[in-house]
């Protein structure tokens, strides 16, 4: 599978963007977000909270480690920035939302890869060419994403 790749200029693209992987979203599905400070990431999750009619604001959930969202999918946000190993990943229990038919998109996903890297979406970040740019690169892993993508 190739992975497949957009370009946003703008937040507002990036939210966008973020929307349209919304309407492919399925209970249980798990979304790794890769990129640096600042690449997009959150406003990537508020565009697929929006899409999943979320009314409440979406932020980082850096502090709080996991945020839930209640749409018509219930949006488990997570951000791994600060964990430095796994076990504090599967101290959060990101599973459990994940069973009751939630959607999981993580940030700095690289660190959940070890848990849910077999069957997921990653979605990585990455700057372009001017500074609002940001090249976004989906790569399915597993099954799960893969039959979707082929025919999106």
């Amino acid at each position: 599978m190739i992975p497949r790749t957009a370009t946003t200029t703008s937040p507002e693209e990036t939210r966008r963007l973020g929307a349209s992987m919304a309407a492919g979203l399925e209970p249980g599905d798990v979304v790794l977000l890769v990129g640096g400070l600042g690449a997009g990431k959150t406003t990537f999750v508020q565009g697929v909270a929006e899409a999943l009619e979320v009314t409440d604001d979406v932020t980082s959930p850096t502090f709080t480690l996991c945020q839930i969202y209640r749409g018509r999918l219930t949006l488990l946000h997570a951000d791994l920035w600060r964990l430095e190993r796994l076990a504090e990943v599967i101290d959060l229990a990101l599973d459990e939302g994940l069973e009751e038919g939630g959607v999981l998109l993580v940030e700095w996903g690289e660190g959940a890869e070890p848990l849910f890297g077999k069957d997921c979406l990653v979605v990585t970040f990455e700057p372009g060419a001017a500074q609002s740019e940001r090249r976004v690169t989906f790569s399915a892993r597993g099954e799960r994403f893969a039959a979707r993508m082929e025919v999106a």
